[in-house]
């Protein structure tokens, strides 16, 4: 399907375009500065942008307040409509982020139970008990997400509450011909509702693509064919800066090989996870890395892994973000993008991937691991081809003795080694990519 051909870019648009924390109620046609980015992730070689949150809400978009409106702060439908035009003339899908487990208090149905109590038609849209109260003294208790009562948990049980939120993904896709949603904490859905929502999404529109957001655990739980698609790899996530921050490659090594590895016992081998090097909720990747020589091979890891590789916006270029100093940190206003070094890095890994089929959706089996290096091999039944990647976290070059029982056909990305045929000199903080037969 297409998105396992993917290179995903993730924008969160309340953060880009420099609206306001909290909604002011002005309307201003911000979300339009998306489409001067266009150029930038052509040439970075993007295929798809994740959108986090762009309705209307009360704050920071995953307390929102309607579903099918287009927050004030960043314009109108029409706005984002011709951005979504713009994206899918350029050839880039277009993928939501679905806030279906939650909404915020100023949501219409929850604001229609506030005033009219046992009366309101919408009062079992929700986990409410009127003998109780909430920290807003609202003279009634409800259920907040994990806590968090500016966050009203939806009751996904009830089949009207259901109807209603596939009926806005009709909107959506009717609207602006969206090719797919990721789910906000999918680990929180029912999965009744997941299976219901996929199984409409099927009938919507071909290859309409559902992702999750998971954090740990089993993801065969909701990534399945009755379920999603994808979802966020966590997992590998965190083993990446923190292989390279402790310079223990069999960090990852572990993860890769128990997910995608040959073993029976792998995990997740043929399905397209989400790999991503930061996101909104997390400290950026050059904030987070020890040591900065890292950013160029993790990057490299990242490209050649199983799975979808993700870019969140500004990370790129190397922008800075630390989560102890808050989401906005994290989530900066940009005015416009920038070329560098590493832009020009990433676009030639993004180039690579879409030139091999085995780095798309090949097959992982393992070479090599020390503290420091990591060799695997990528291969594709379907076309035969057969990639070697090679990873140098050390400041130093690296000799590899290993049997690749092939030599070097055609090489794609070189970080200055060469010659698979006795061994290969890997250069310091390096990652090559061979194509071999």
């Amino acid at each position: 399907m297409w998105f396992d051909e993917s290179v995903f870019y993730q924008i969160y648009p309340l953060g880009l375009c420099g609206a306001p924390a909290h909604n002011d109620g002005v309307q201003a046609h911000r979300i339009l500065q998306v489409k001067e980015w266009i150029p930038h992730l052509q040439k970075l070689g993007v295929t798809a942008v994740l959108f986090n949150p762009v309705f209307q809400s009360d704050a920071h978009g995953y307390d929102t307040r309607d579903f099918r409106a287009l927050d004030c702060r960043l314009g109108t439908n029409e706005d984002f409509a011709d951005v979504c035009a713009a994206l899918h003339t350029a050839g880039i899908r277009v993928v939501l982020d679905a806030v279906f487990n939650h909404v915020g208090r100023g949501f219409w149905a929850f604001a229609d139970v506030l005033e009219k109590r046992w009366d309101s038609p919408y009062k079992d849209w929700f986990h409410i008990n009127f003998d109780g109260n909430s920290g807003y003294n609202d003279g009634l208790w409800y259920e907040g997400w994990e806590g968090h009562y500016e966050l009203v948990k939806l009751n996904l049980r009830n089949p009207a509450v259901v109807d209603y939120l596939l009926d806005t993904v009709r909107f959506w896709a009717g609207s602006f011909g969206i090719d797919g949603l990721r789910l906000d904490v999918a680990y929180c859905l029912e999965p009744d509702f997941l299976r219901r929502l996929r199984s409409f999404t099927d009938g919507l529109k071909p290859e309409f693509f559902l992702l999750g957001e998971m954090l740990h655990g089993d993801y065969n739980q909701r990534v399945n064919d009755g379920m999603l698609h994808s979802c966020t790899n966590y997992e590998c996530y965190k083993g990446l800066y923190s292989s390279f921050n402790s310079m223990n490659l069999f960090e990852i090594a572990y993860s890769l090989n128990r997910q995608f590895g040959p073993e029976p016992w792998t995990l997740y081998r043929g399905k397209p996870l989400l790999a991503f090097a930061d996101n909104h909720d997390v400290t950026r990747l050059a904030t987070i890395l020890t040591n900065p020589e890292h950013i160029r091979p993790l990057y490299g890891l990242l490209f050649a892994m199983p799975g979808i590789p993700c870019l969140y916006y500004g990370s790129e270029w190397g922008t800075q973000g630390d989560k102890a100093r808050g989401d906005g940190d994290l989530r900066p206003a940009l005015a416009a993008p920038q070329w560098n070094g590493l832009t020009d890095w990433i676009a030639s890994l993004a180039r690579a991937r879409r030139e091999s089929a085995a780095l798309q959706r090949g097959d992982y089996r393992q070479i090599l691991v020390t503290n420091h290096q990591l060799i695997f091999q990528r291969s594709c039944p379907d076309t035969g081809e057969r990639v070697l990647v090679a990873v140098n976290a050390a400041a130093e070059p690296y000799v590899a003795h290993f049997d690749a029982q092939a030599g070097c056909a055609d090489e794609l990305i070189s970080g200055g080694a060469h010659d698979f045929g006795g061994g290969s000199t890997l250069a310091p903080y390096s990652v090559a990519y061979w194509r071999v037969k």
